[in-house]
């Protein structure tokens, strides 16, 4: 049984994908993972995350591809903002029996791939408080709730969408396909207000197909959180603690990185840690 992660990623976001993948090779660098391109634009992120970390190039670009067109086909024009953030569905139809996809703003601080242990108690996982925090926000519009479309209980176990595992078959094509064409035909059912892309329709996928899921974070009332914008984490040694409980990640979602953004020196340190963090002058000729 073959286990690891996929991203998706073009070269656009290349600095934040070499960040994650330092932070997981930190803890497991045997872990296999798996660049699922964003777009056309992902040869120098392929490259250098390949130099680096041994990082593979999702093996059936055609499949990917041929998903996409559905996708532009399942959709009007401007039901999604962004249809290529769907292409992260292409993880249950990948190499990986067993799979954890990440987003690449995000750090990890433990070896991230032993959490697939939970797939022997469940079909899916998340780990984040969407569902305390956002509750229906940039998921579901208040519809589902007066149509009864999900209960009170299923509608407590919605999620981000940047980090969460599954398995290979467990959903199919033909499922898929067909979940995602209801999902067309039912705008109502979703929040698109804050321009999300993916994260409401594989919400209801889940909650529609996946019946064994489950959330790591109530595993116990002193689970850590994970949001950058939670500003009370303490730092040690380059690892977050919530209230002395170590993270086992920290997701900037909906929070550009960059110099001013919650914990940028700590994404710094995971950005350079395996190449020299270049000097001024190398920055300015670097977009020459």
């Amino acid at each position: 049984m073959s286990r690891g992660i996929y991203i998706v990623a073009n070269d656009r976001v290349m600095e934040s994908a070499i960040a994650l993948l330092a932070s997981i090779g930190l803890y497991n660098s045997q872990v296999p993972v798996f660049l699922i391109p964003f777009d056309d634009n992902y040869l120098q992120v392929a490259a250098a995350l390949s130099s680096l970390y041994g990082v593979q190039l999702y093996p059936n670009l055609g499949f990917v591809e041929q998903f996409t067109r559905e996708i532009g086909q399942i959709f009007d024009r401007n039901f999604l903002a962004l249809p290529n953030k769907m292409r992260k569905l292409c993880a249950w139809f990948g190499p990986l029996d067993e799979f954890l996809y990440i987003d690449t703003d995000i750090i990890v601080f433990e070896d991230i791939a032993a959490n697939l242990n939970k797939l022997s108690e469940v079909d899916f996982f998340c780990c984040d408080y969407h569902h305390l925090s956002e509750k229906l926000r940039n998921v579901f519009s208040p519809v589902v709730k007066e149509q009864n479309i999900f209960t009170d209980s299923q509608l407590q176990d919605v999620f981000n969408s940047g980090f969460w595992a599954s398995r290979k078959g467990t959903i199919t094509e033909a499922q898929m396909y067909e979940t995602l064409r209801e999902c067309a035909q039912h705008r109502e059912y979703f929040d698109f207000t804050q321009n999300v892309t993916d994260q409401p329709i594989l919400n209801y996928m889940i909650l529609k197909l996946i019946v064994k899921r489950w959330n790591l974070v109530k595993d116990s009332a002193a689970e850590p959180g994970s949001w950058a914008g939670s500003t009370h984490f303490q730092e040690r040694d380059y690892v977050l603690y919530d209230k002395g409980k170590r993270l086992k990640y920290i997701h900037w979602a909906g929070i550009p990185i960059k110099s001013g953004s919650p914990y940028w020196k700590l994404w710094q340190h995971y950005r350079y840690l395996d190449e020299g963090k270049p000097t001024l002058v190398q920055r300015l000729f670097r977009y020459l």
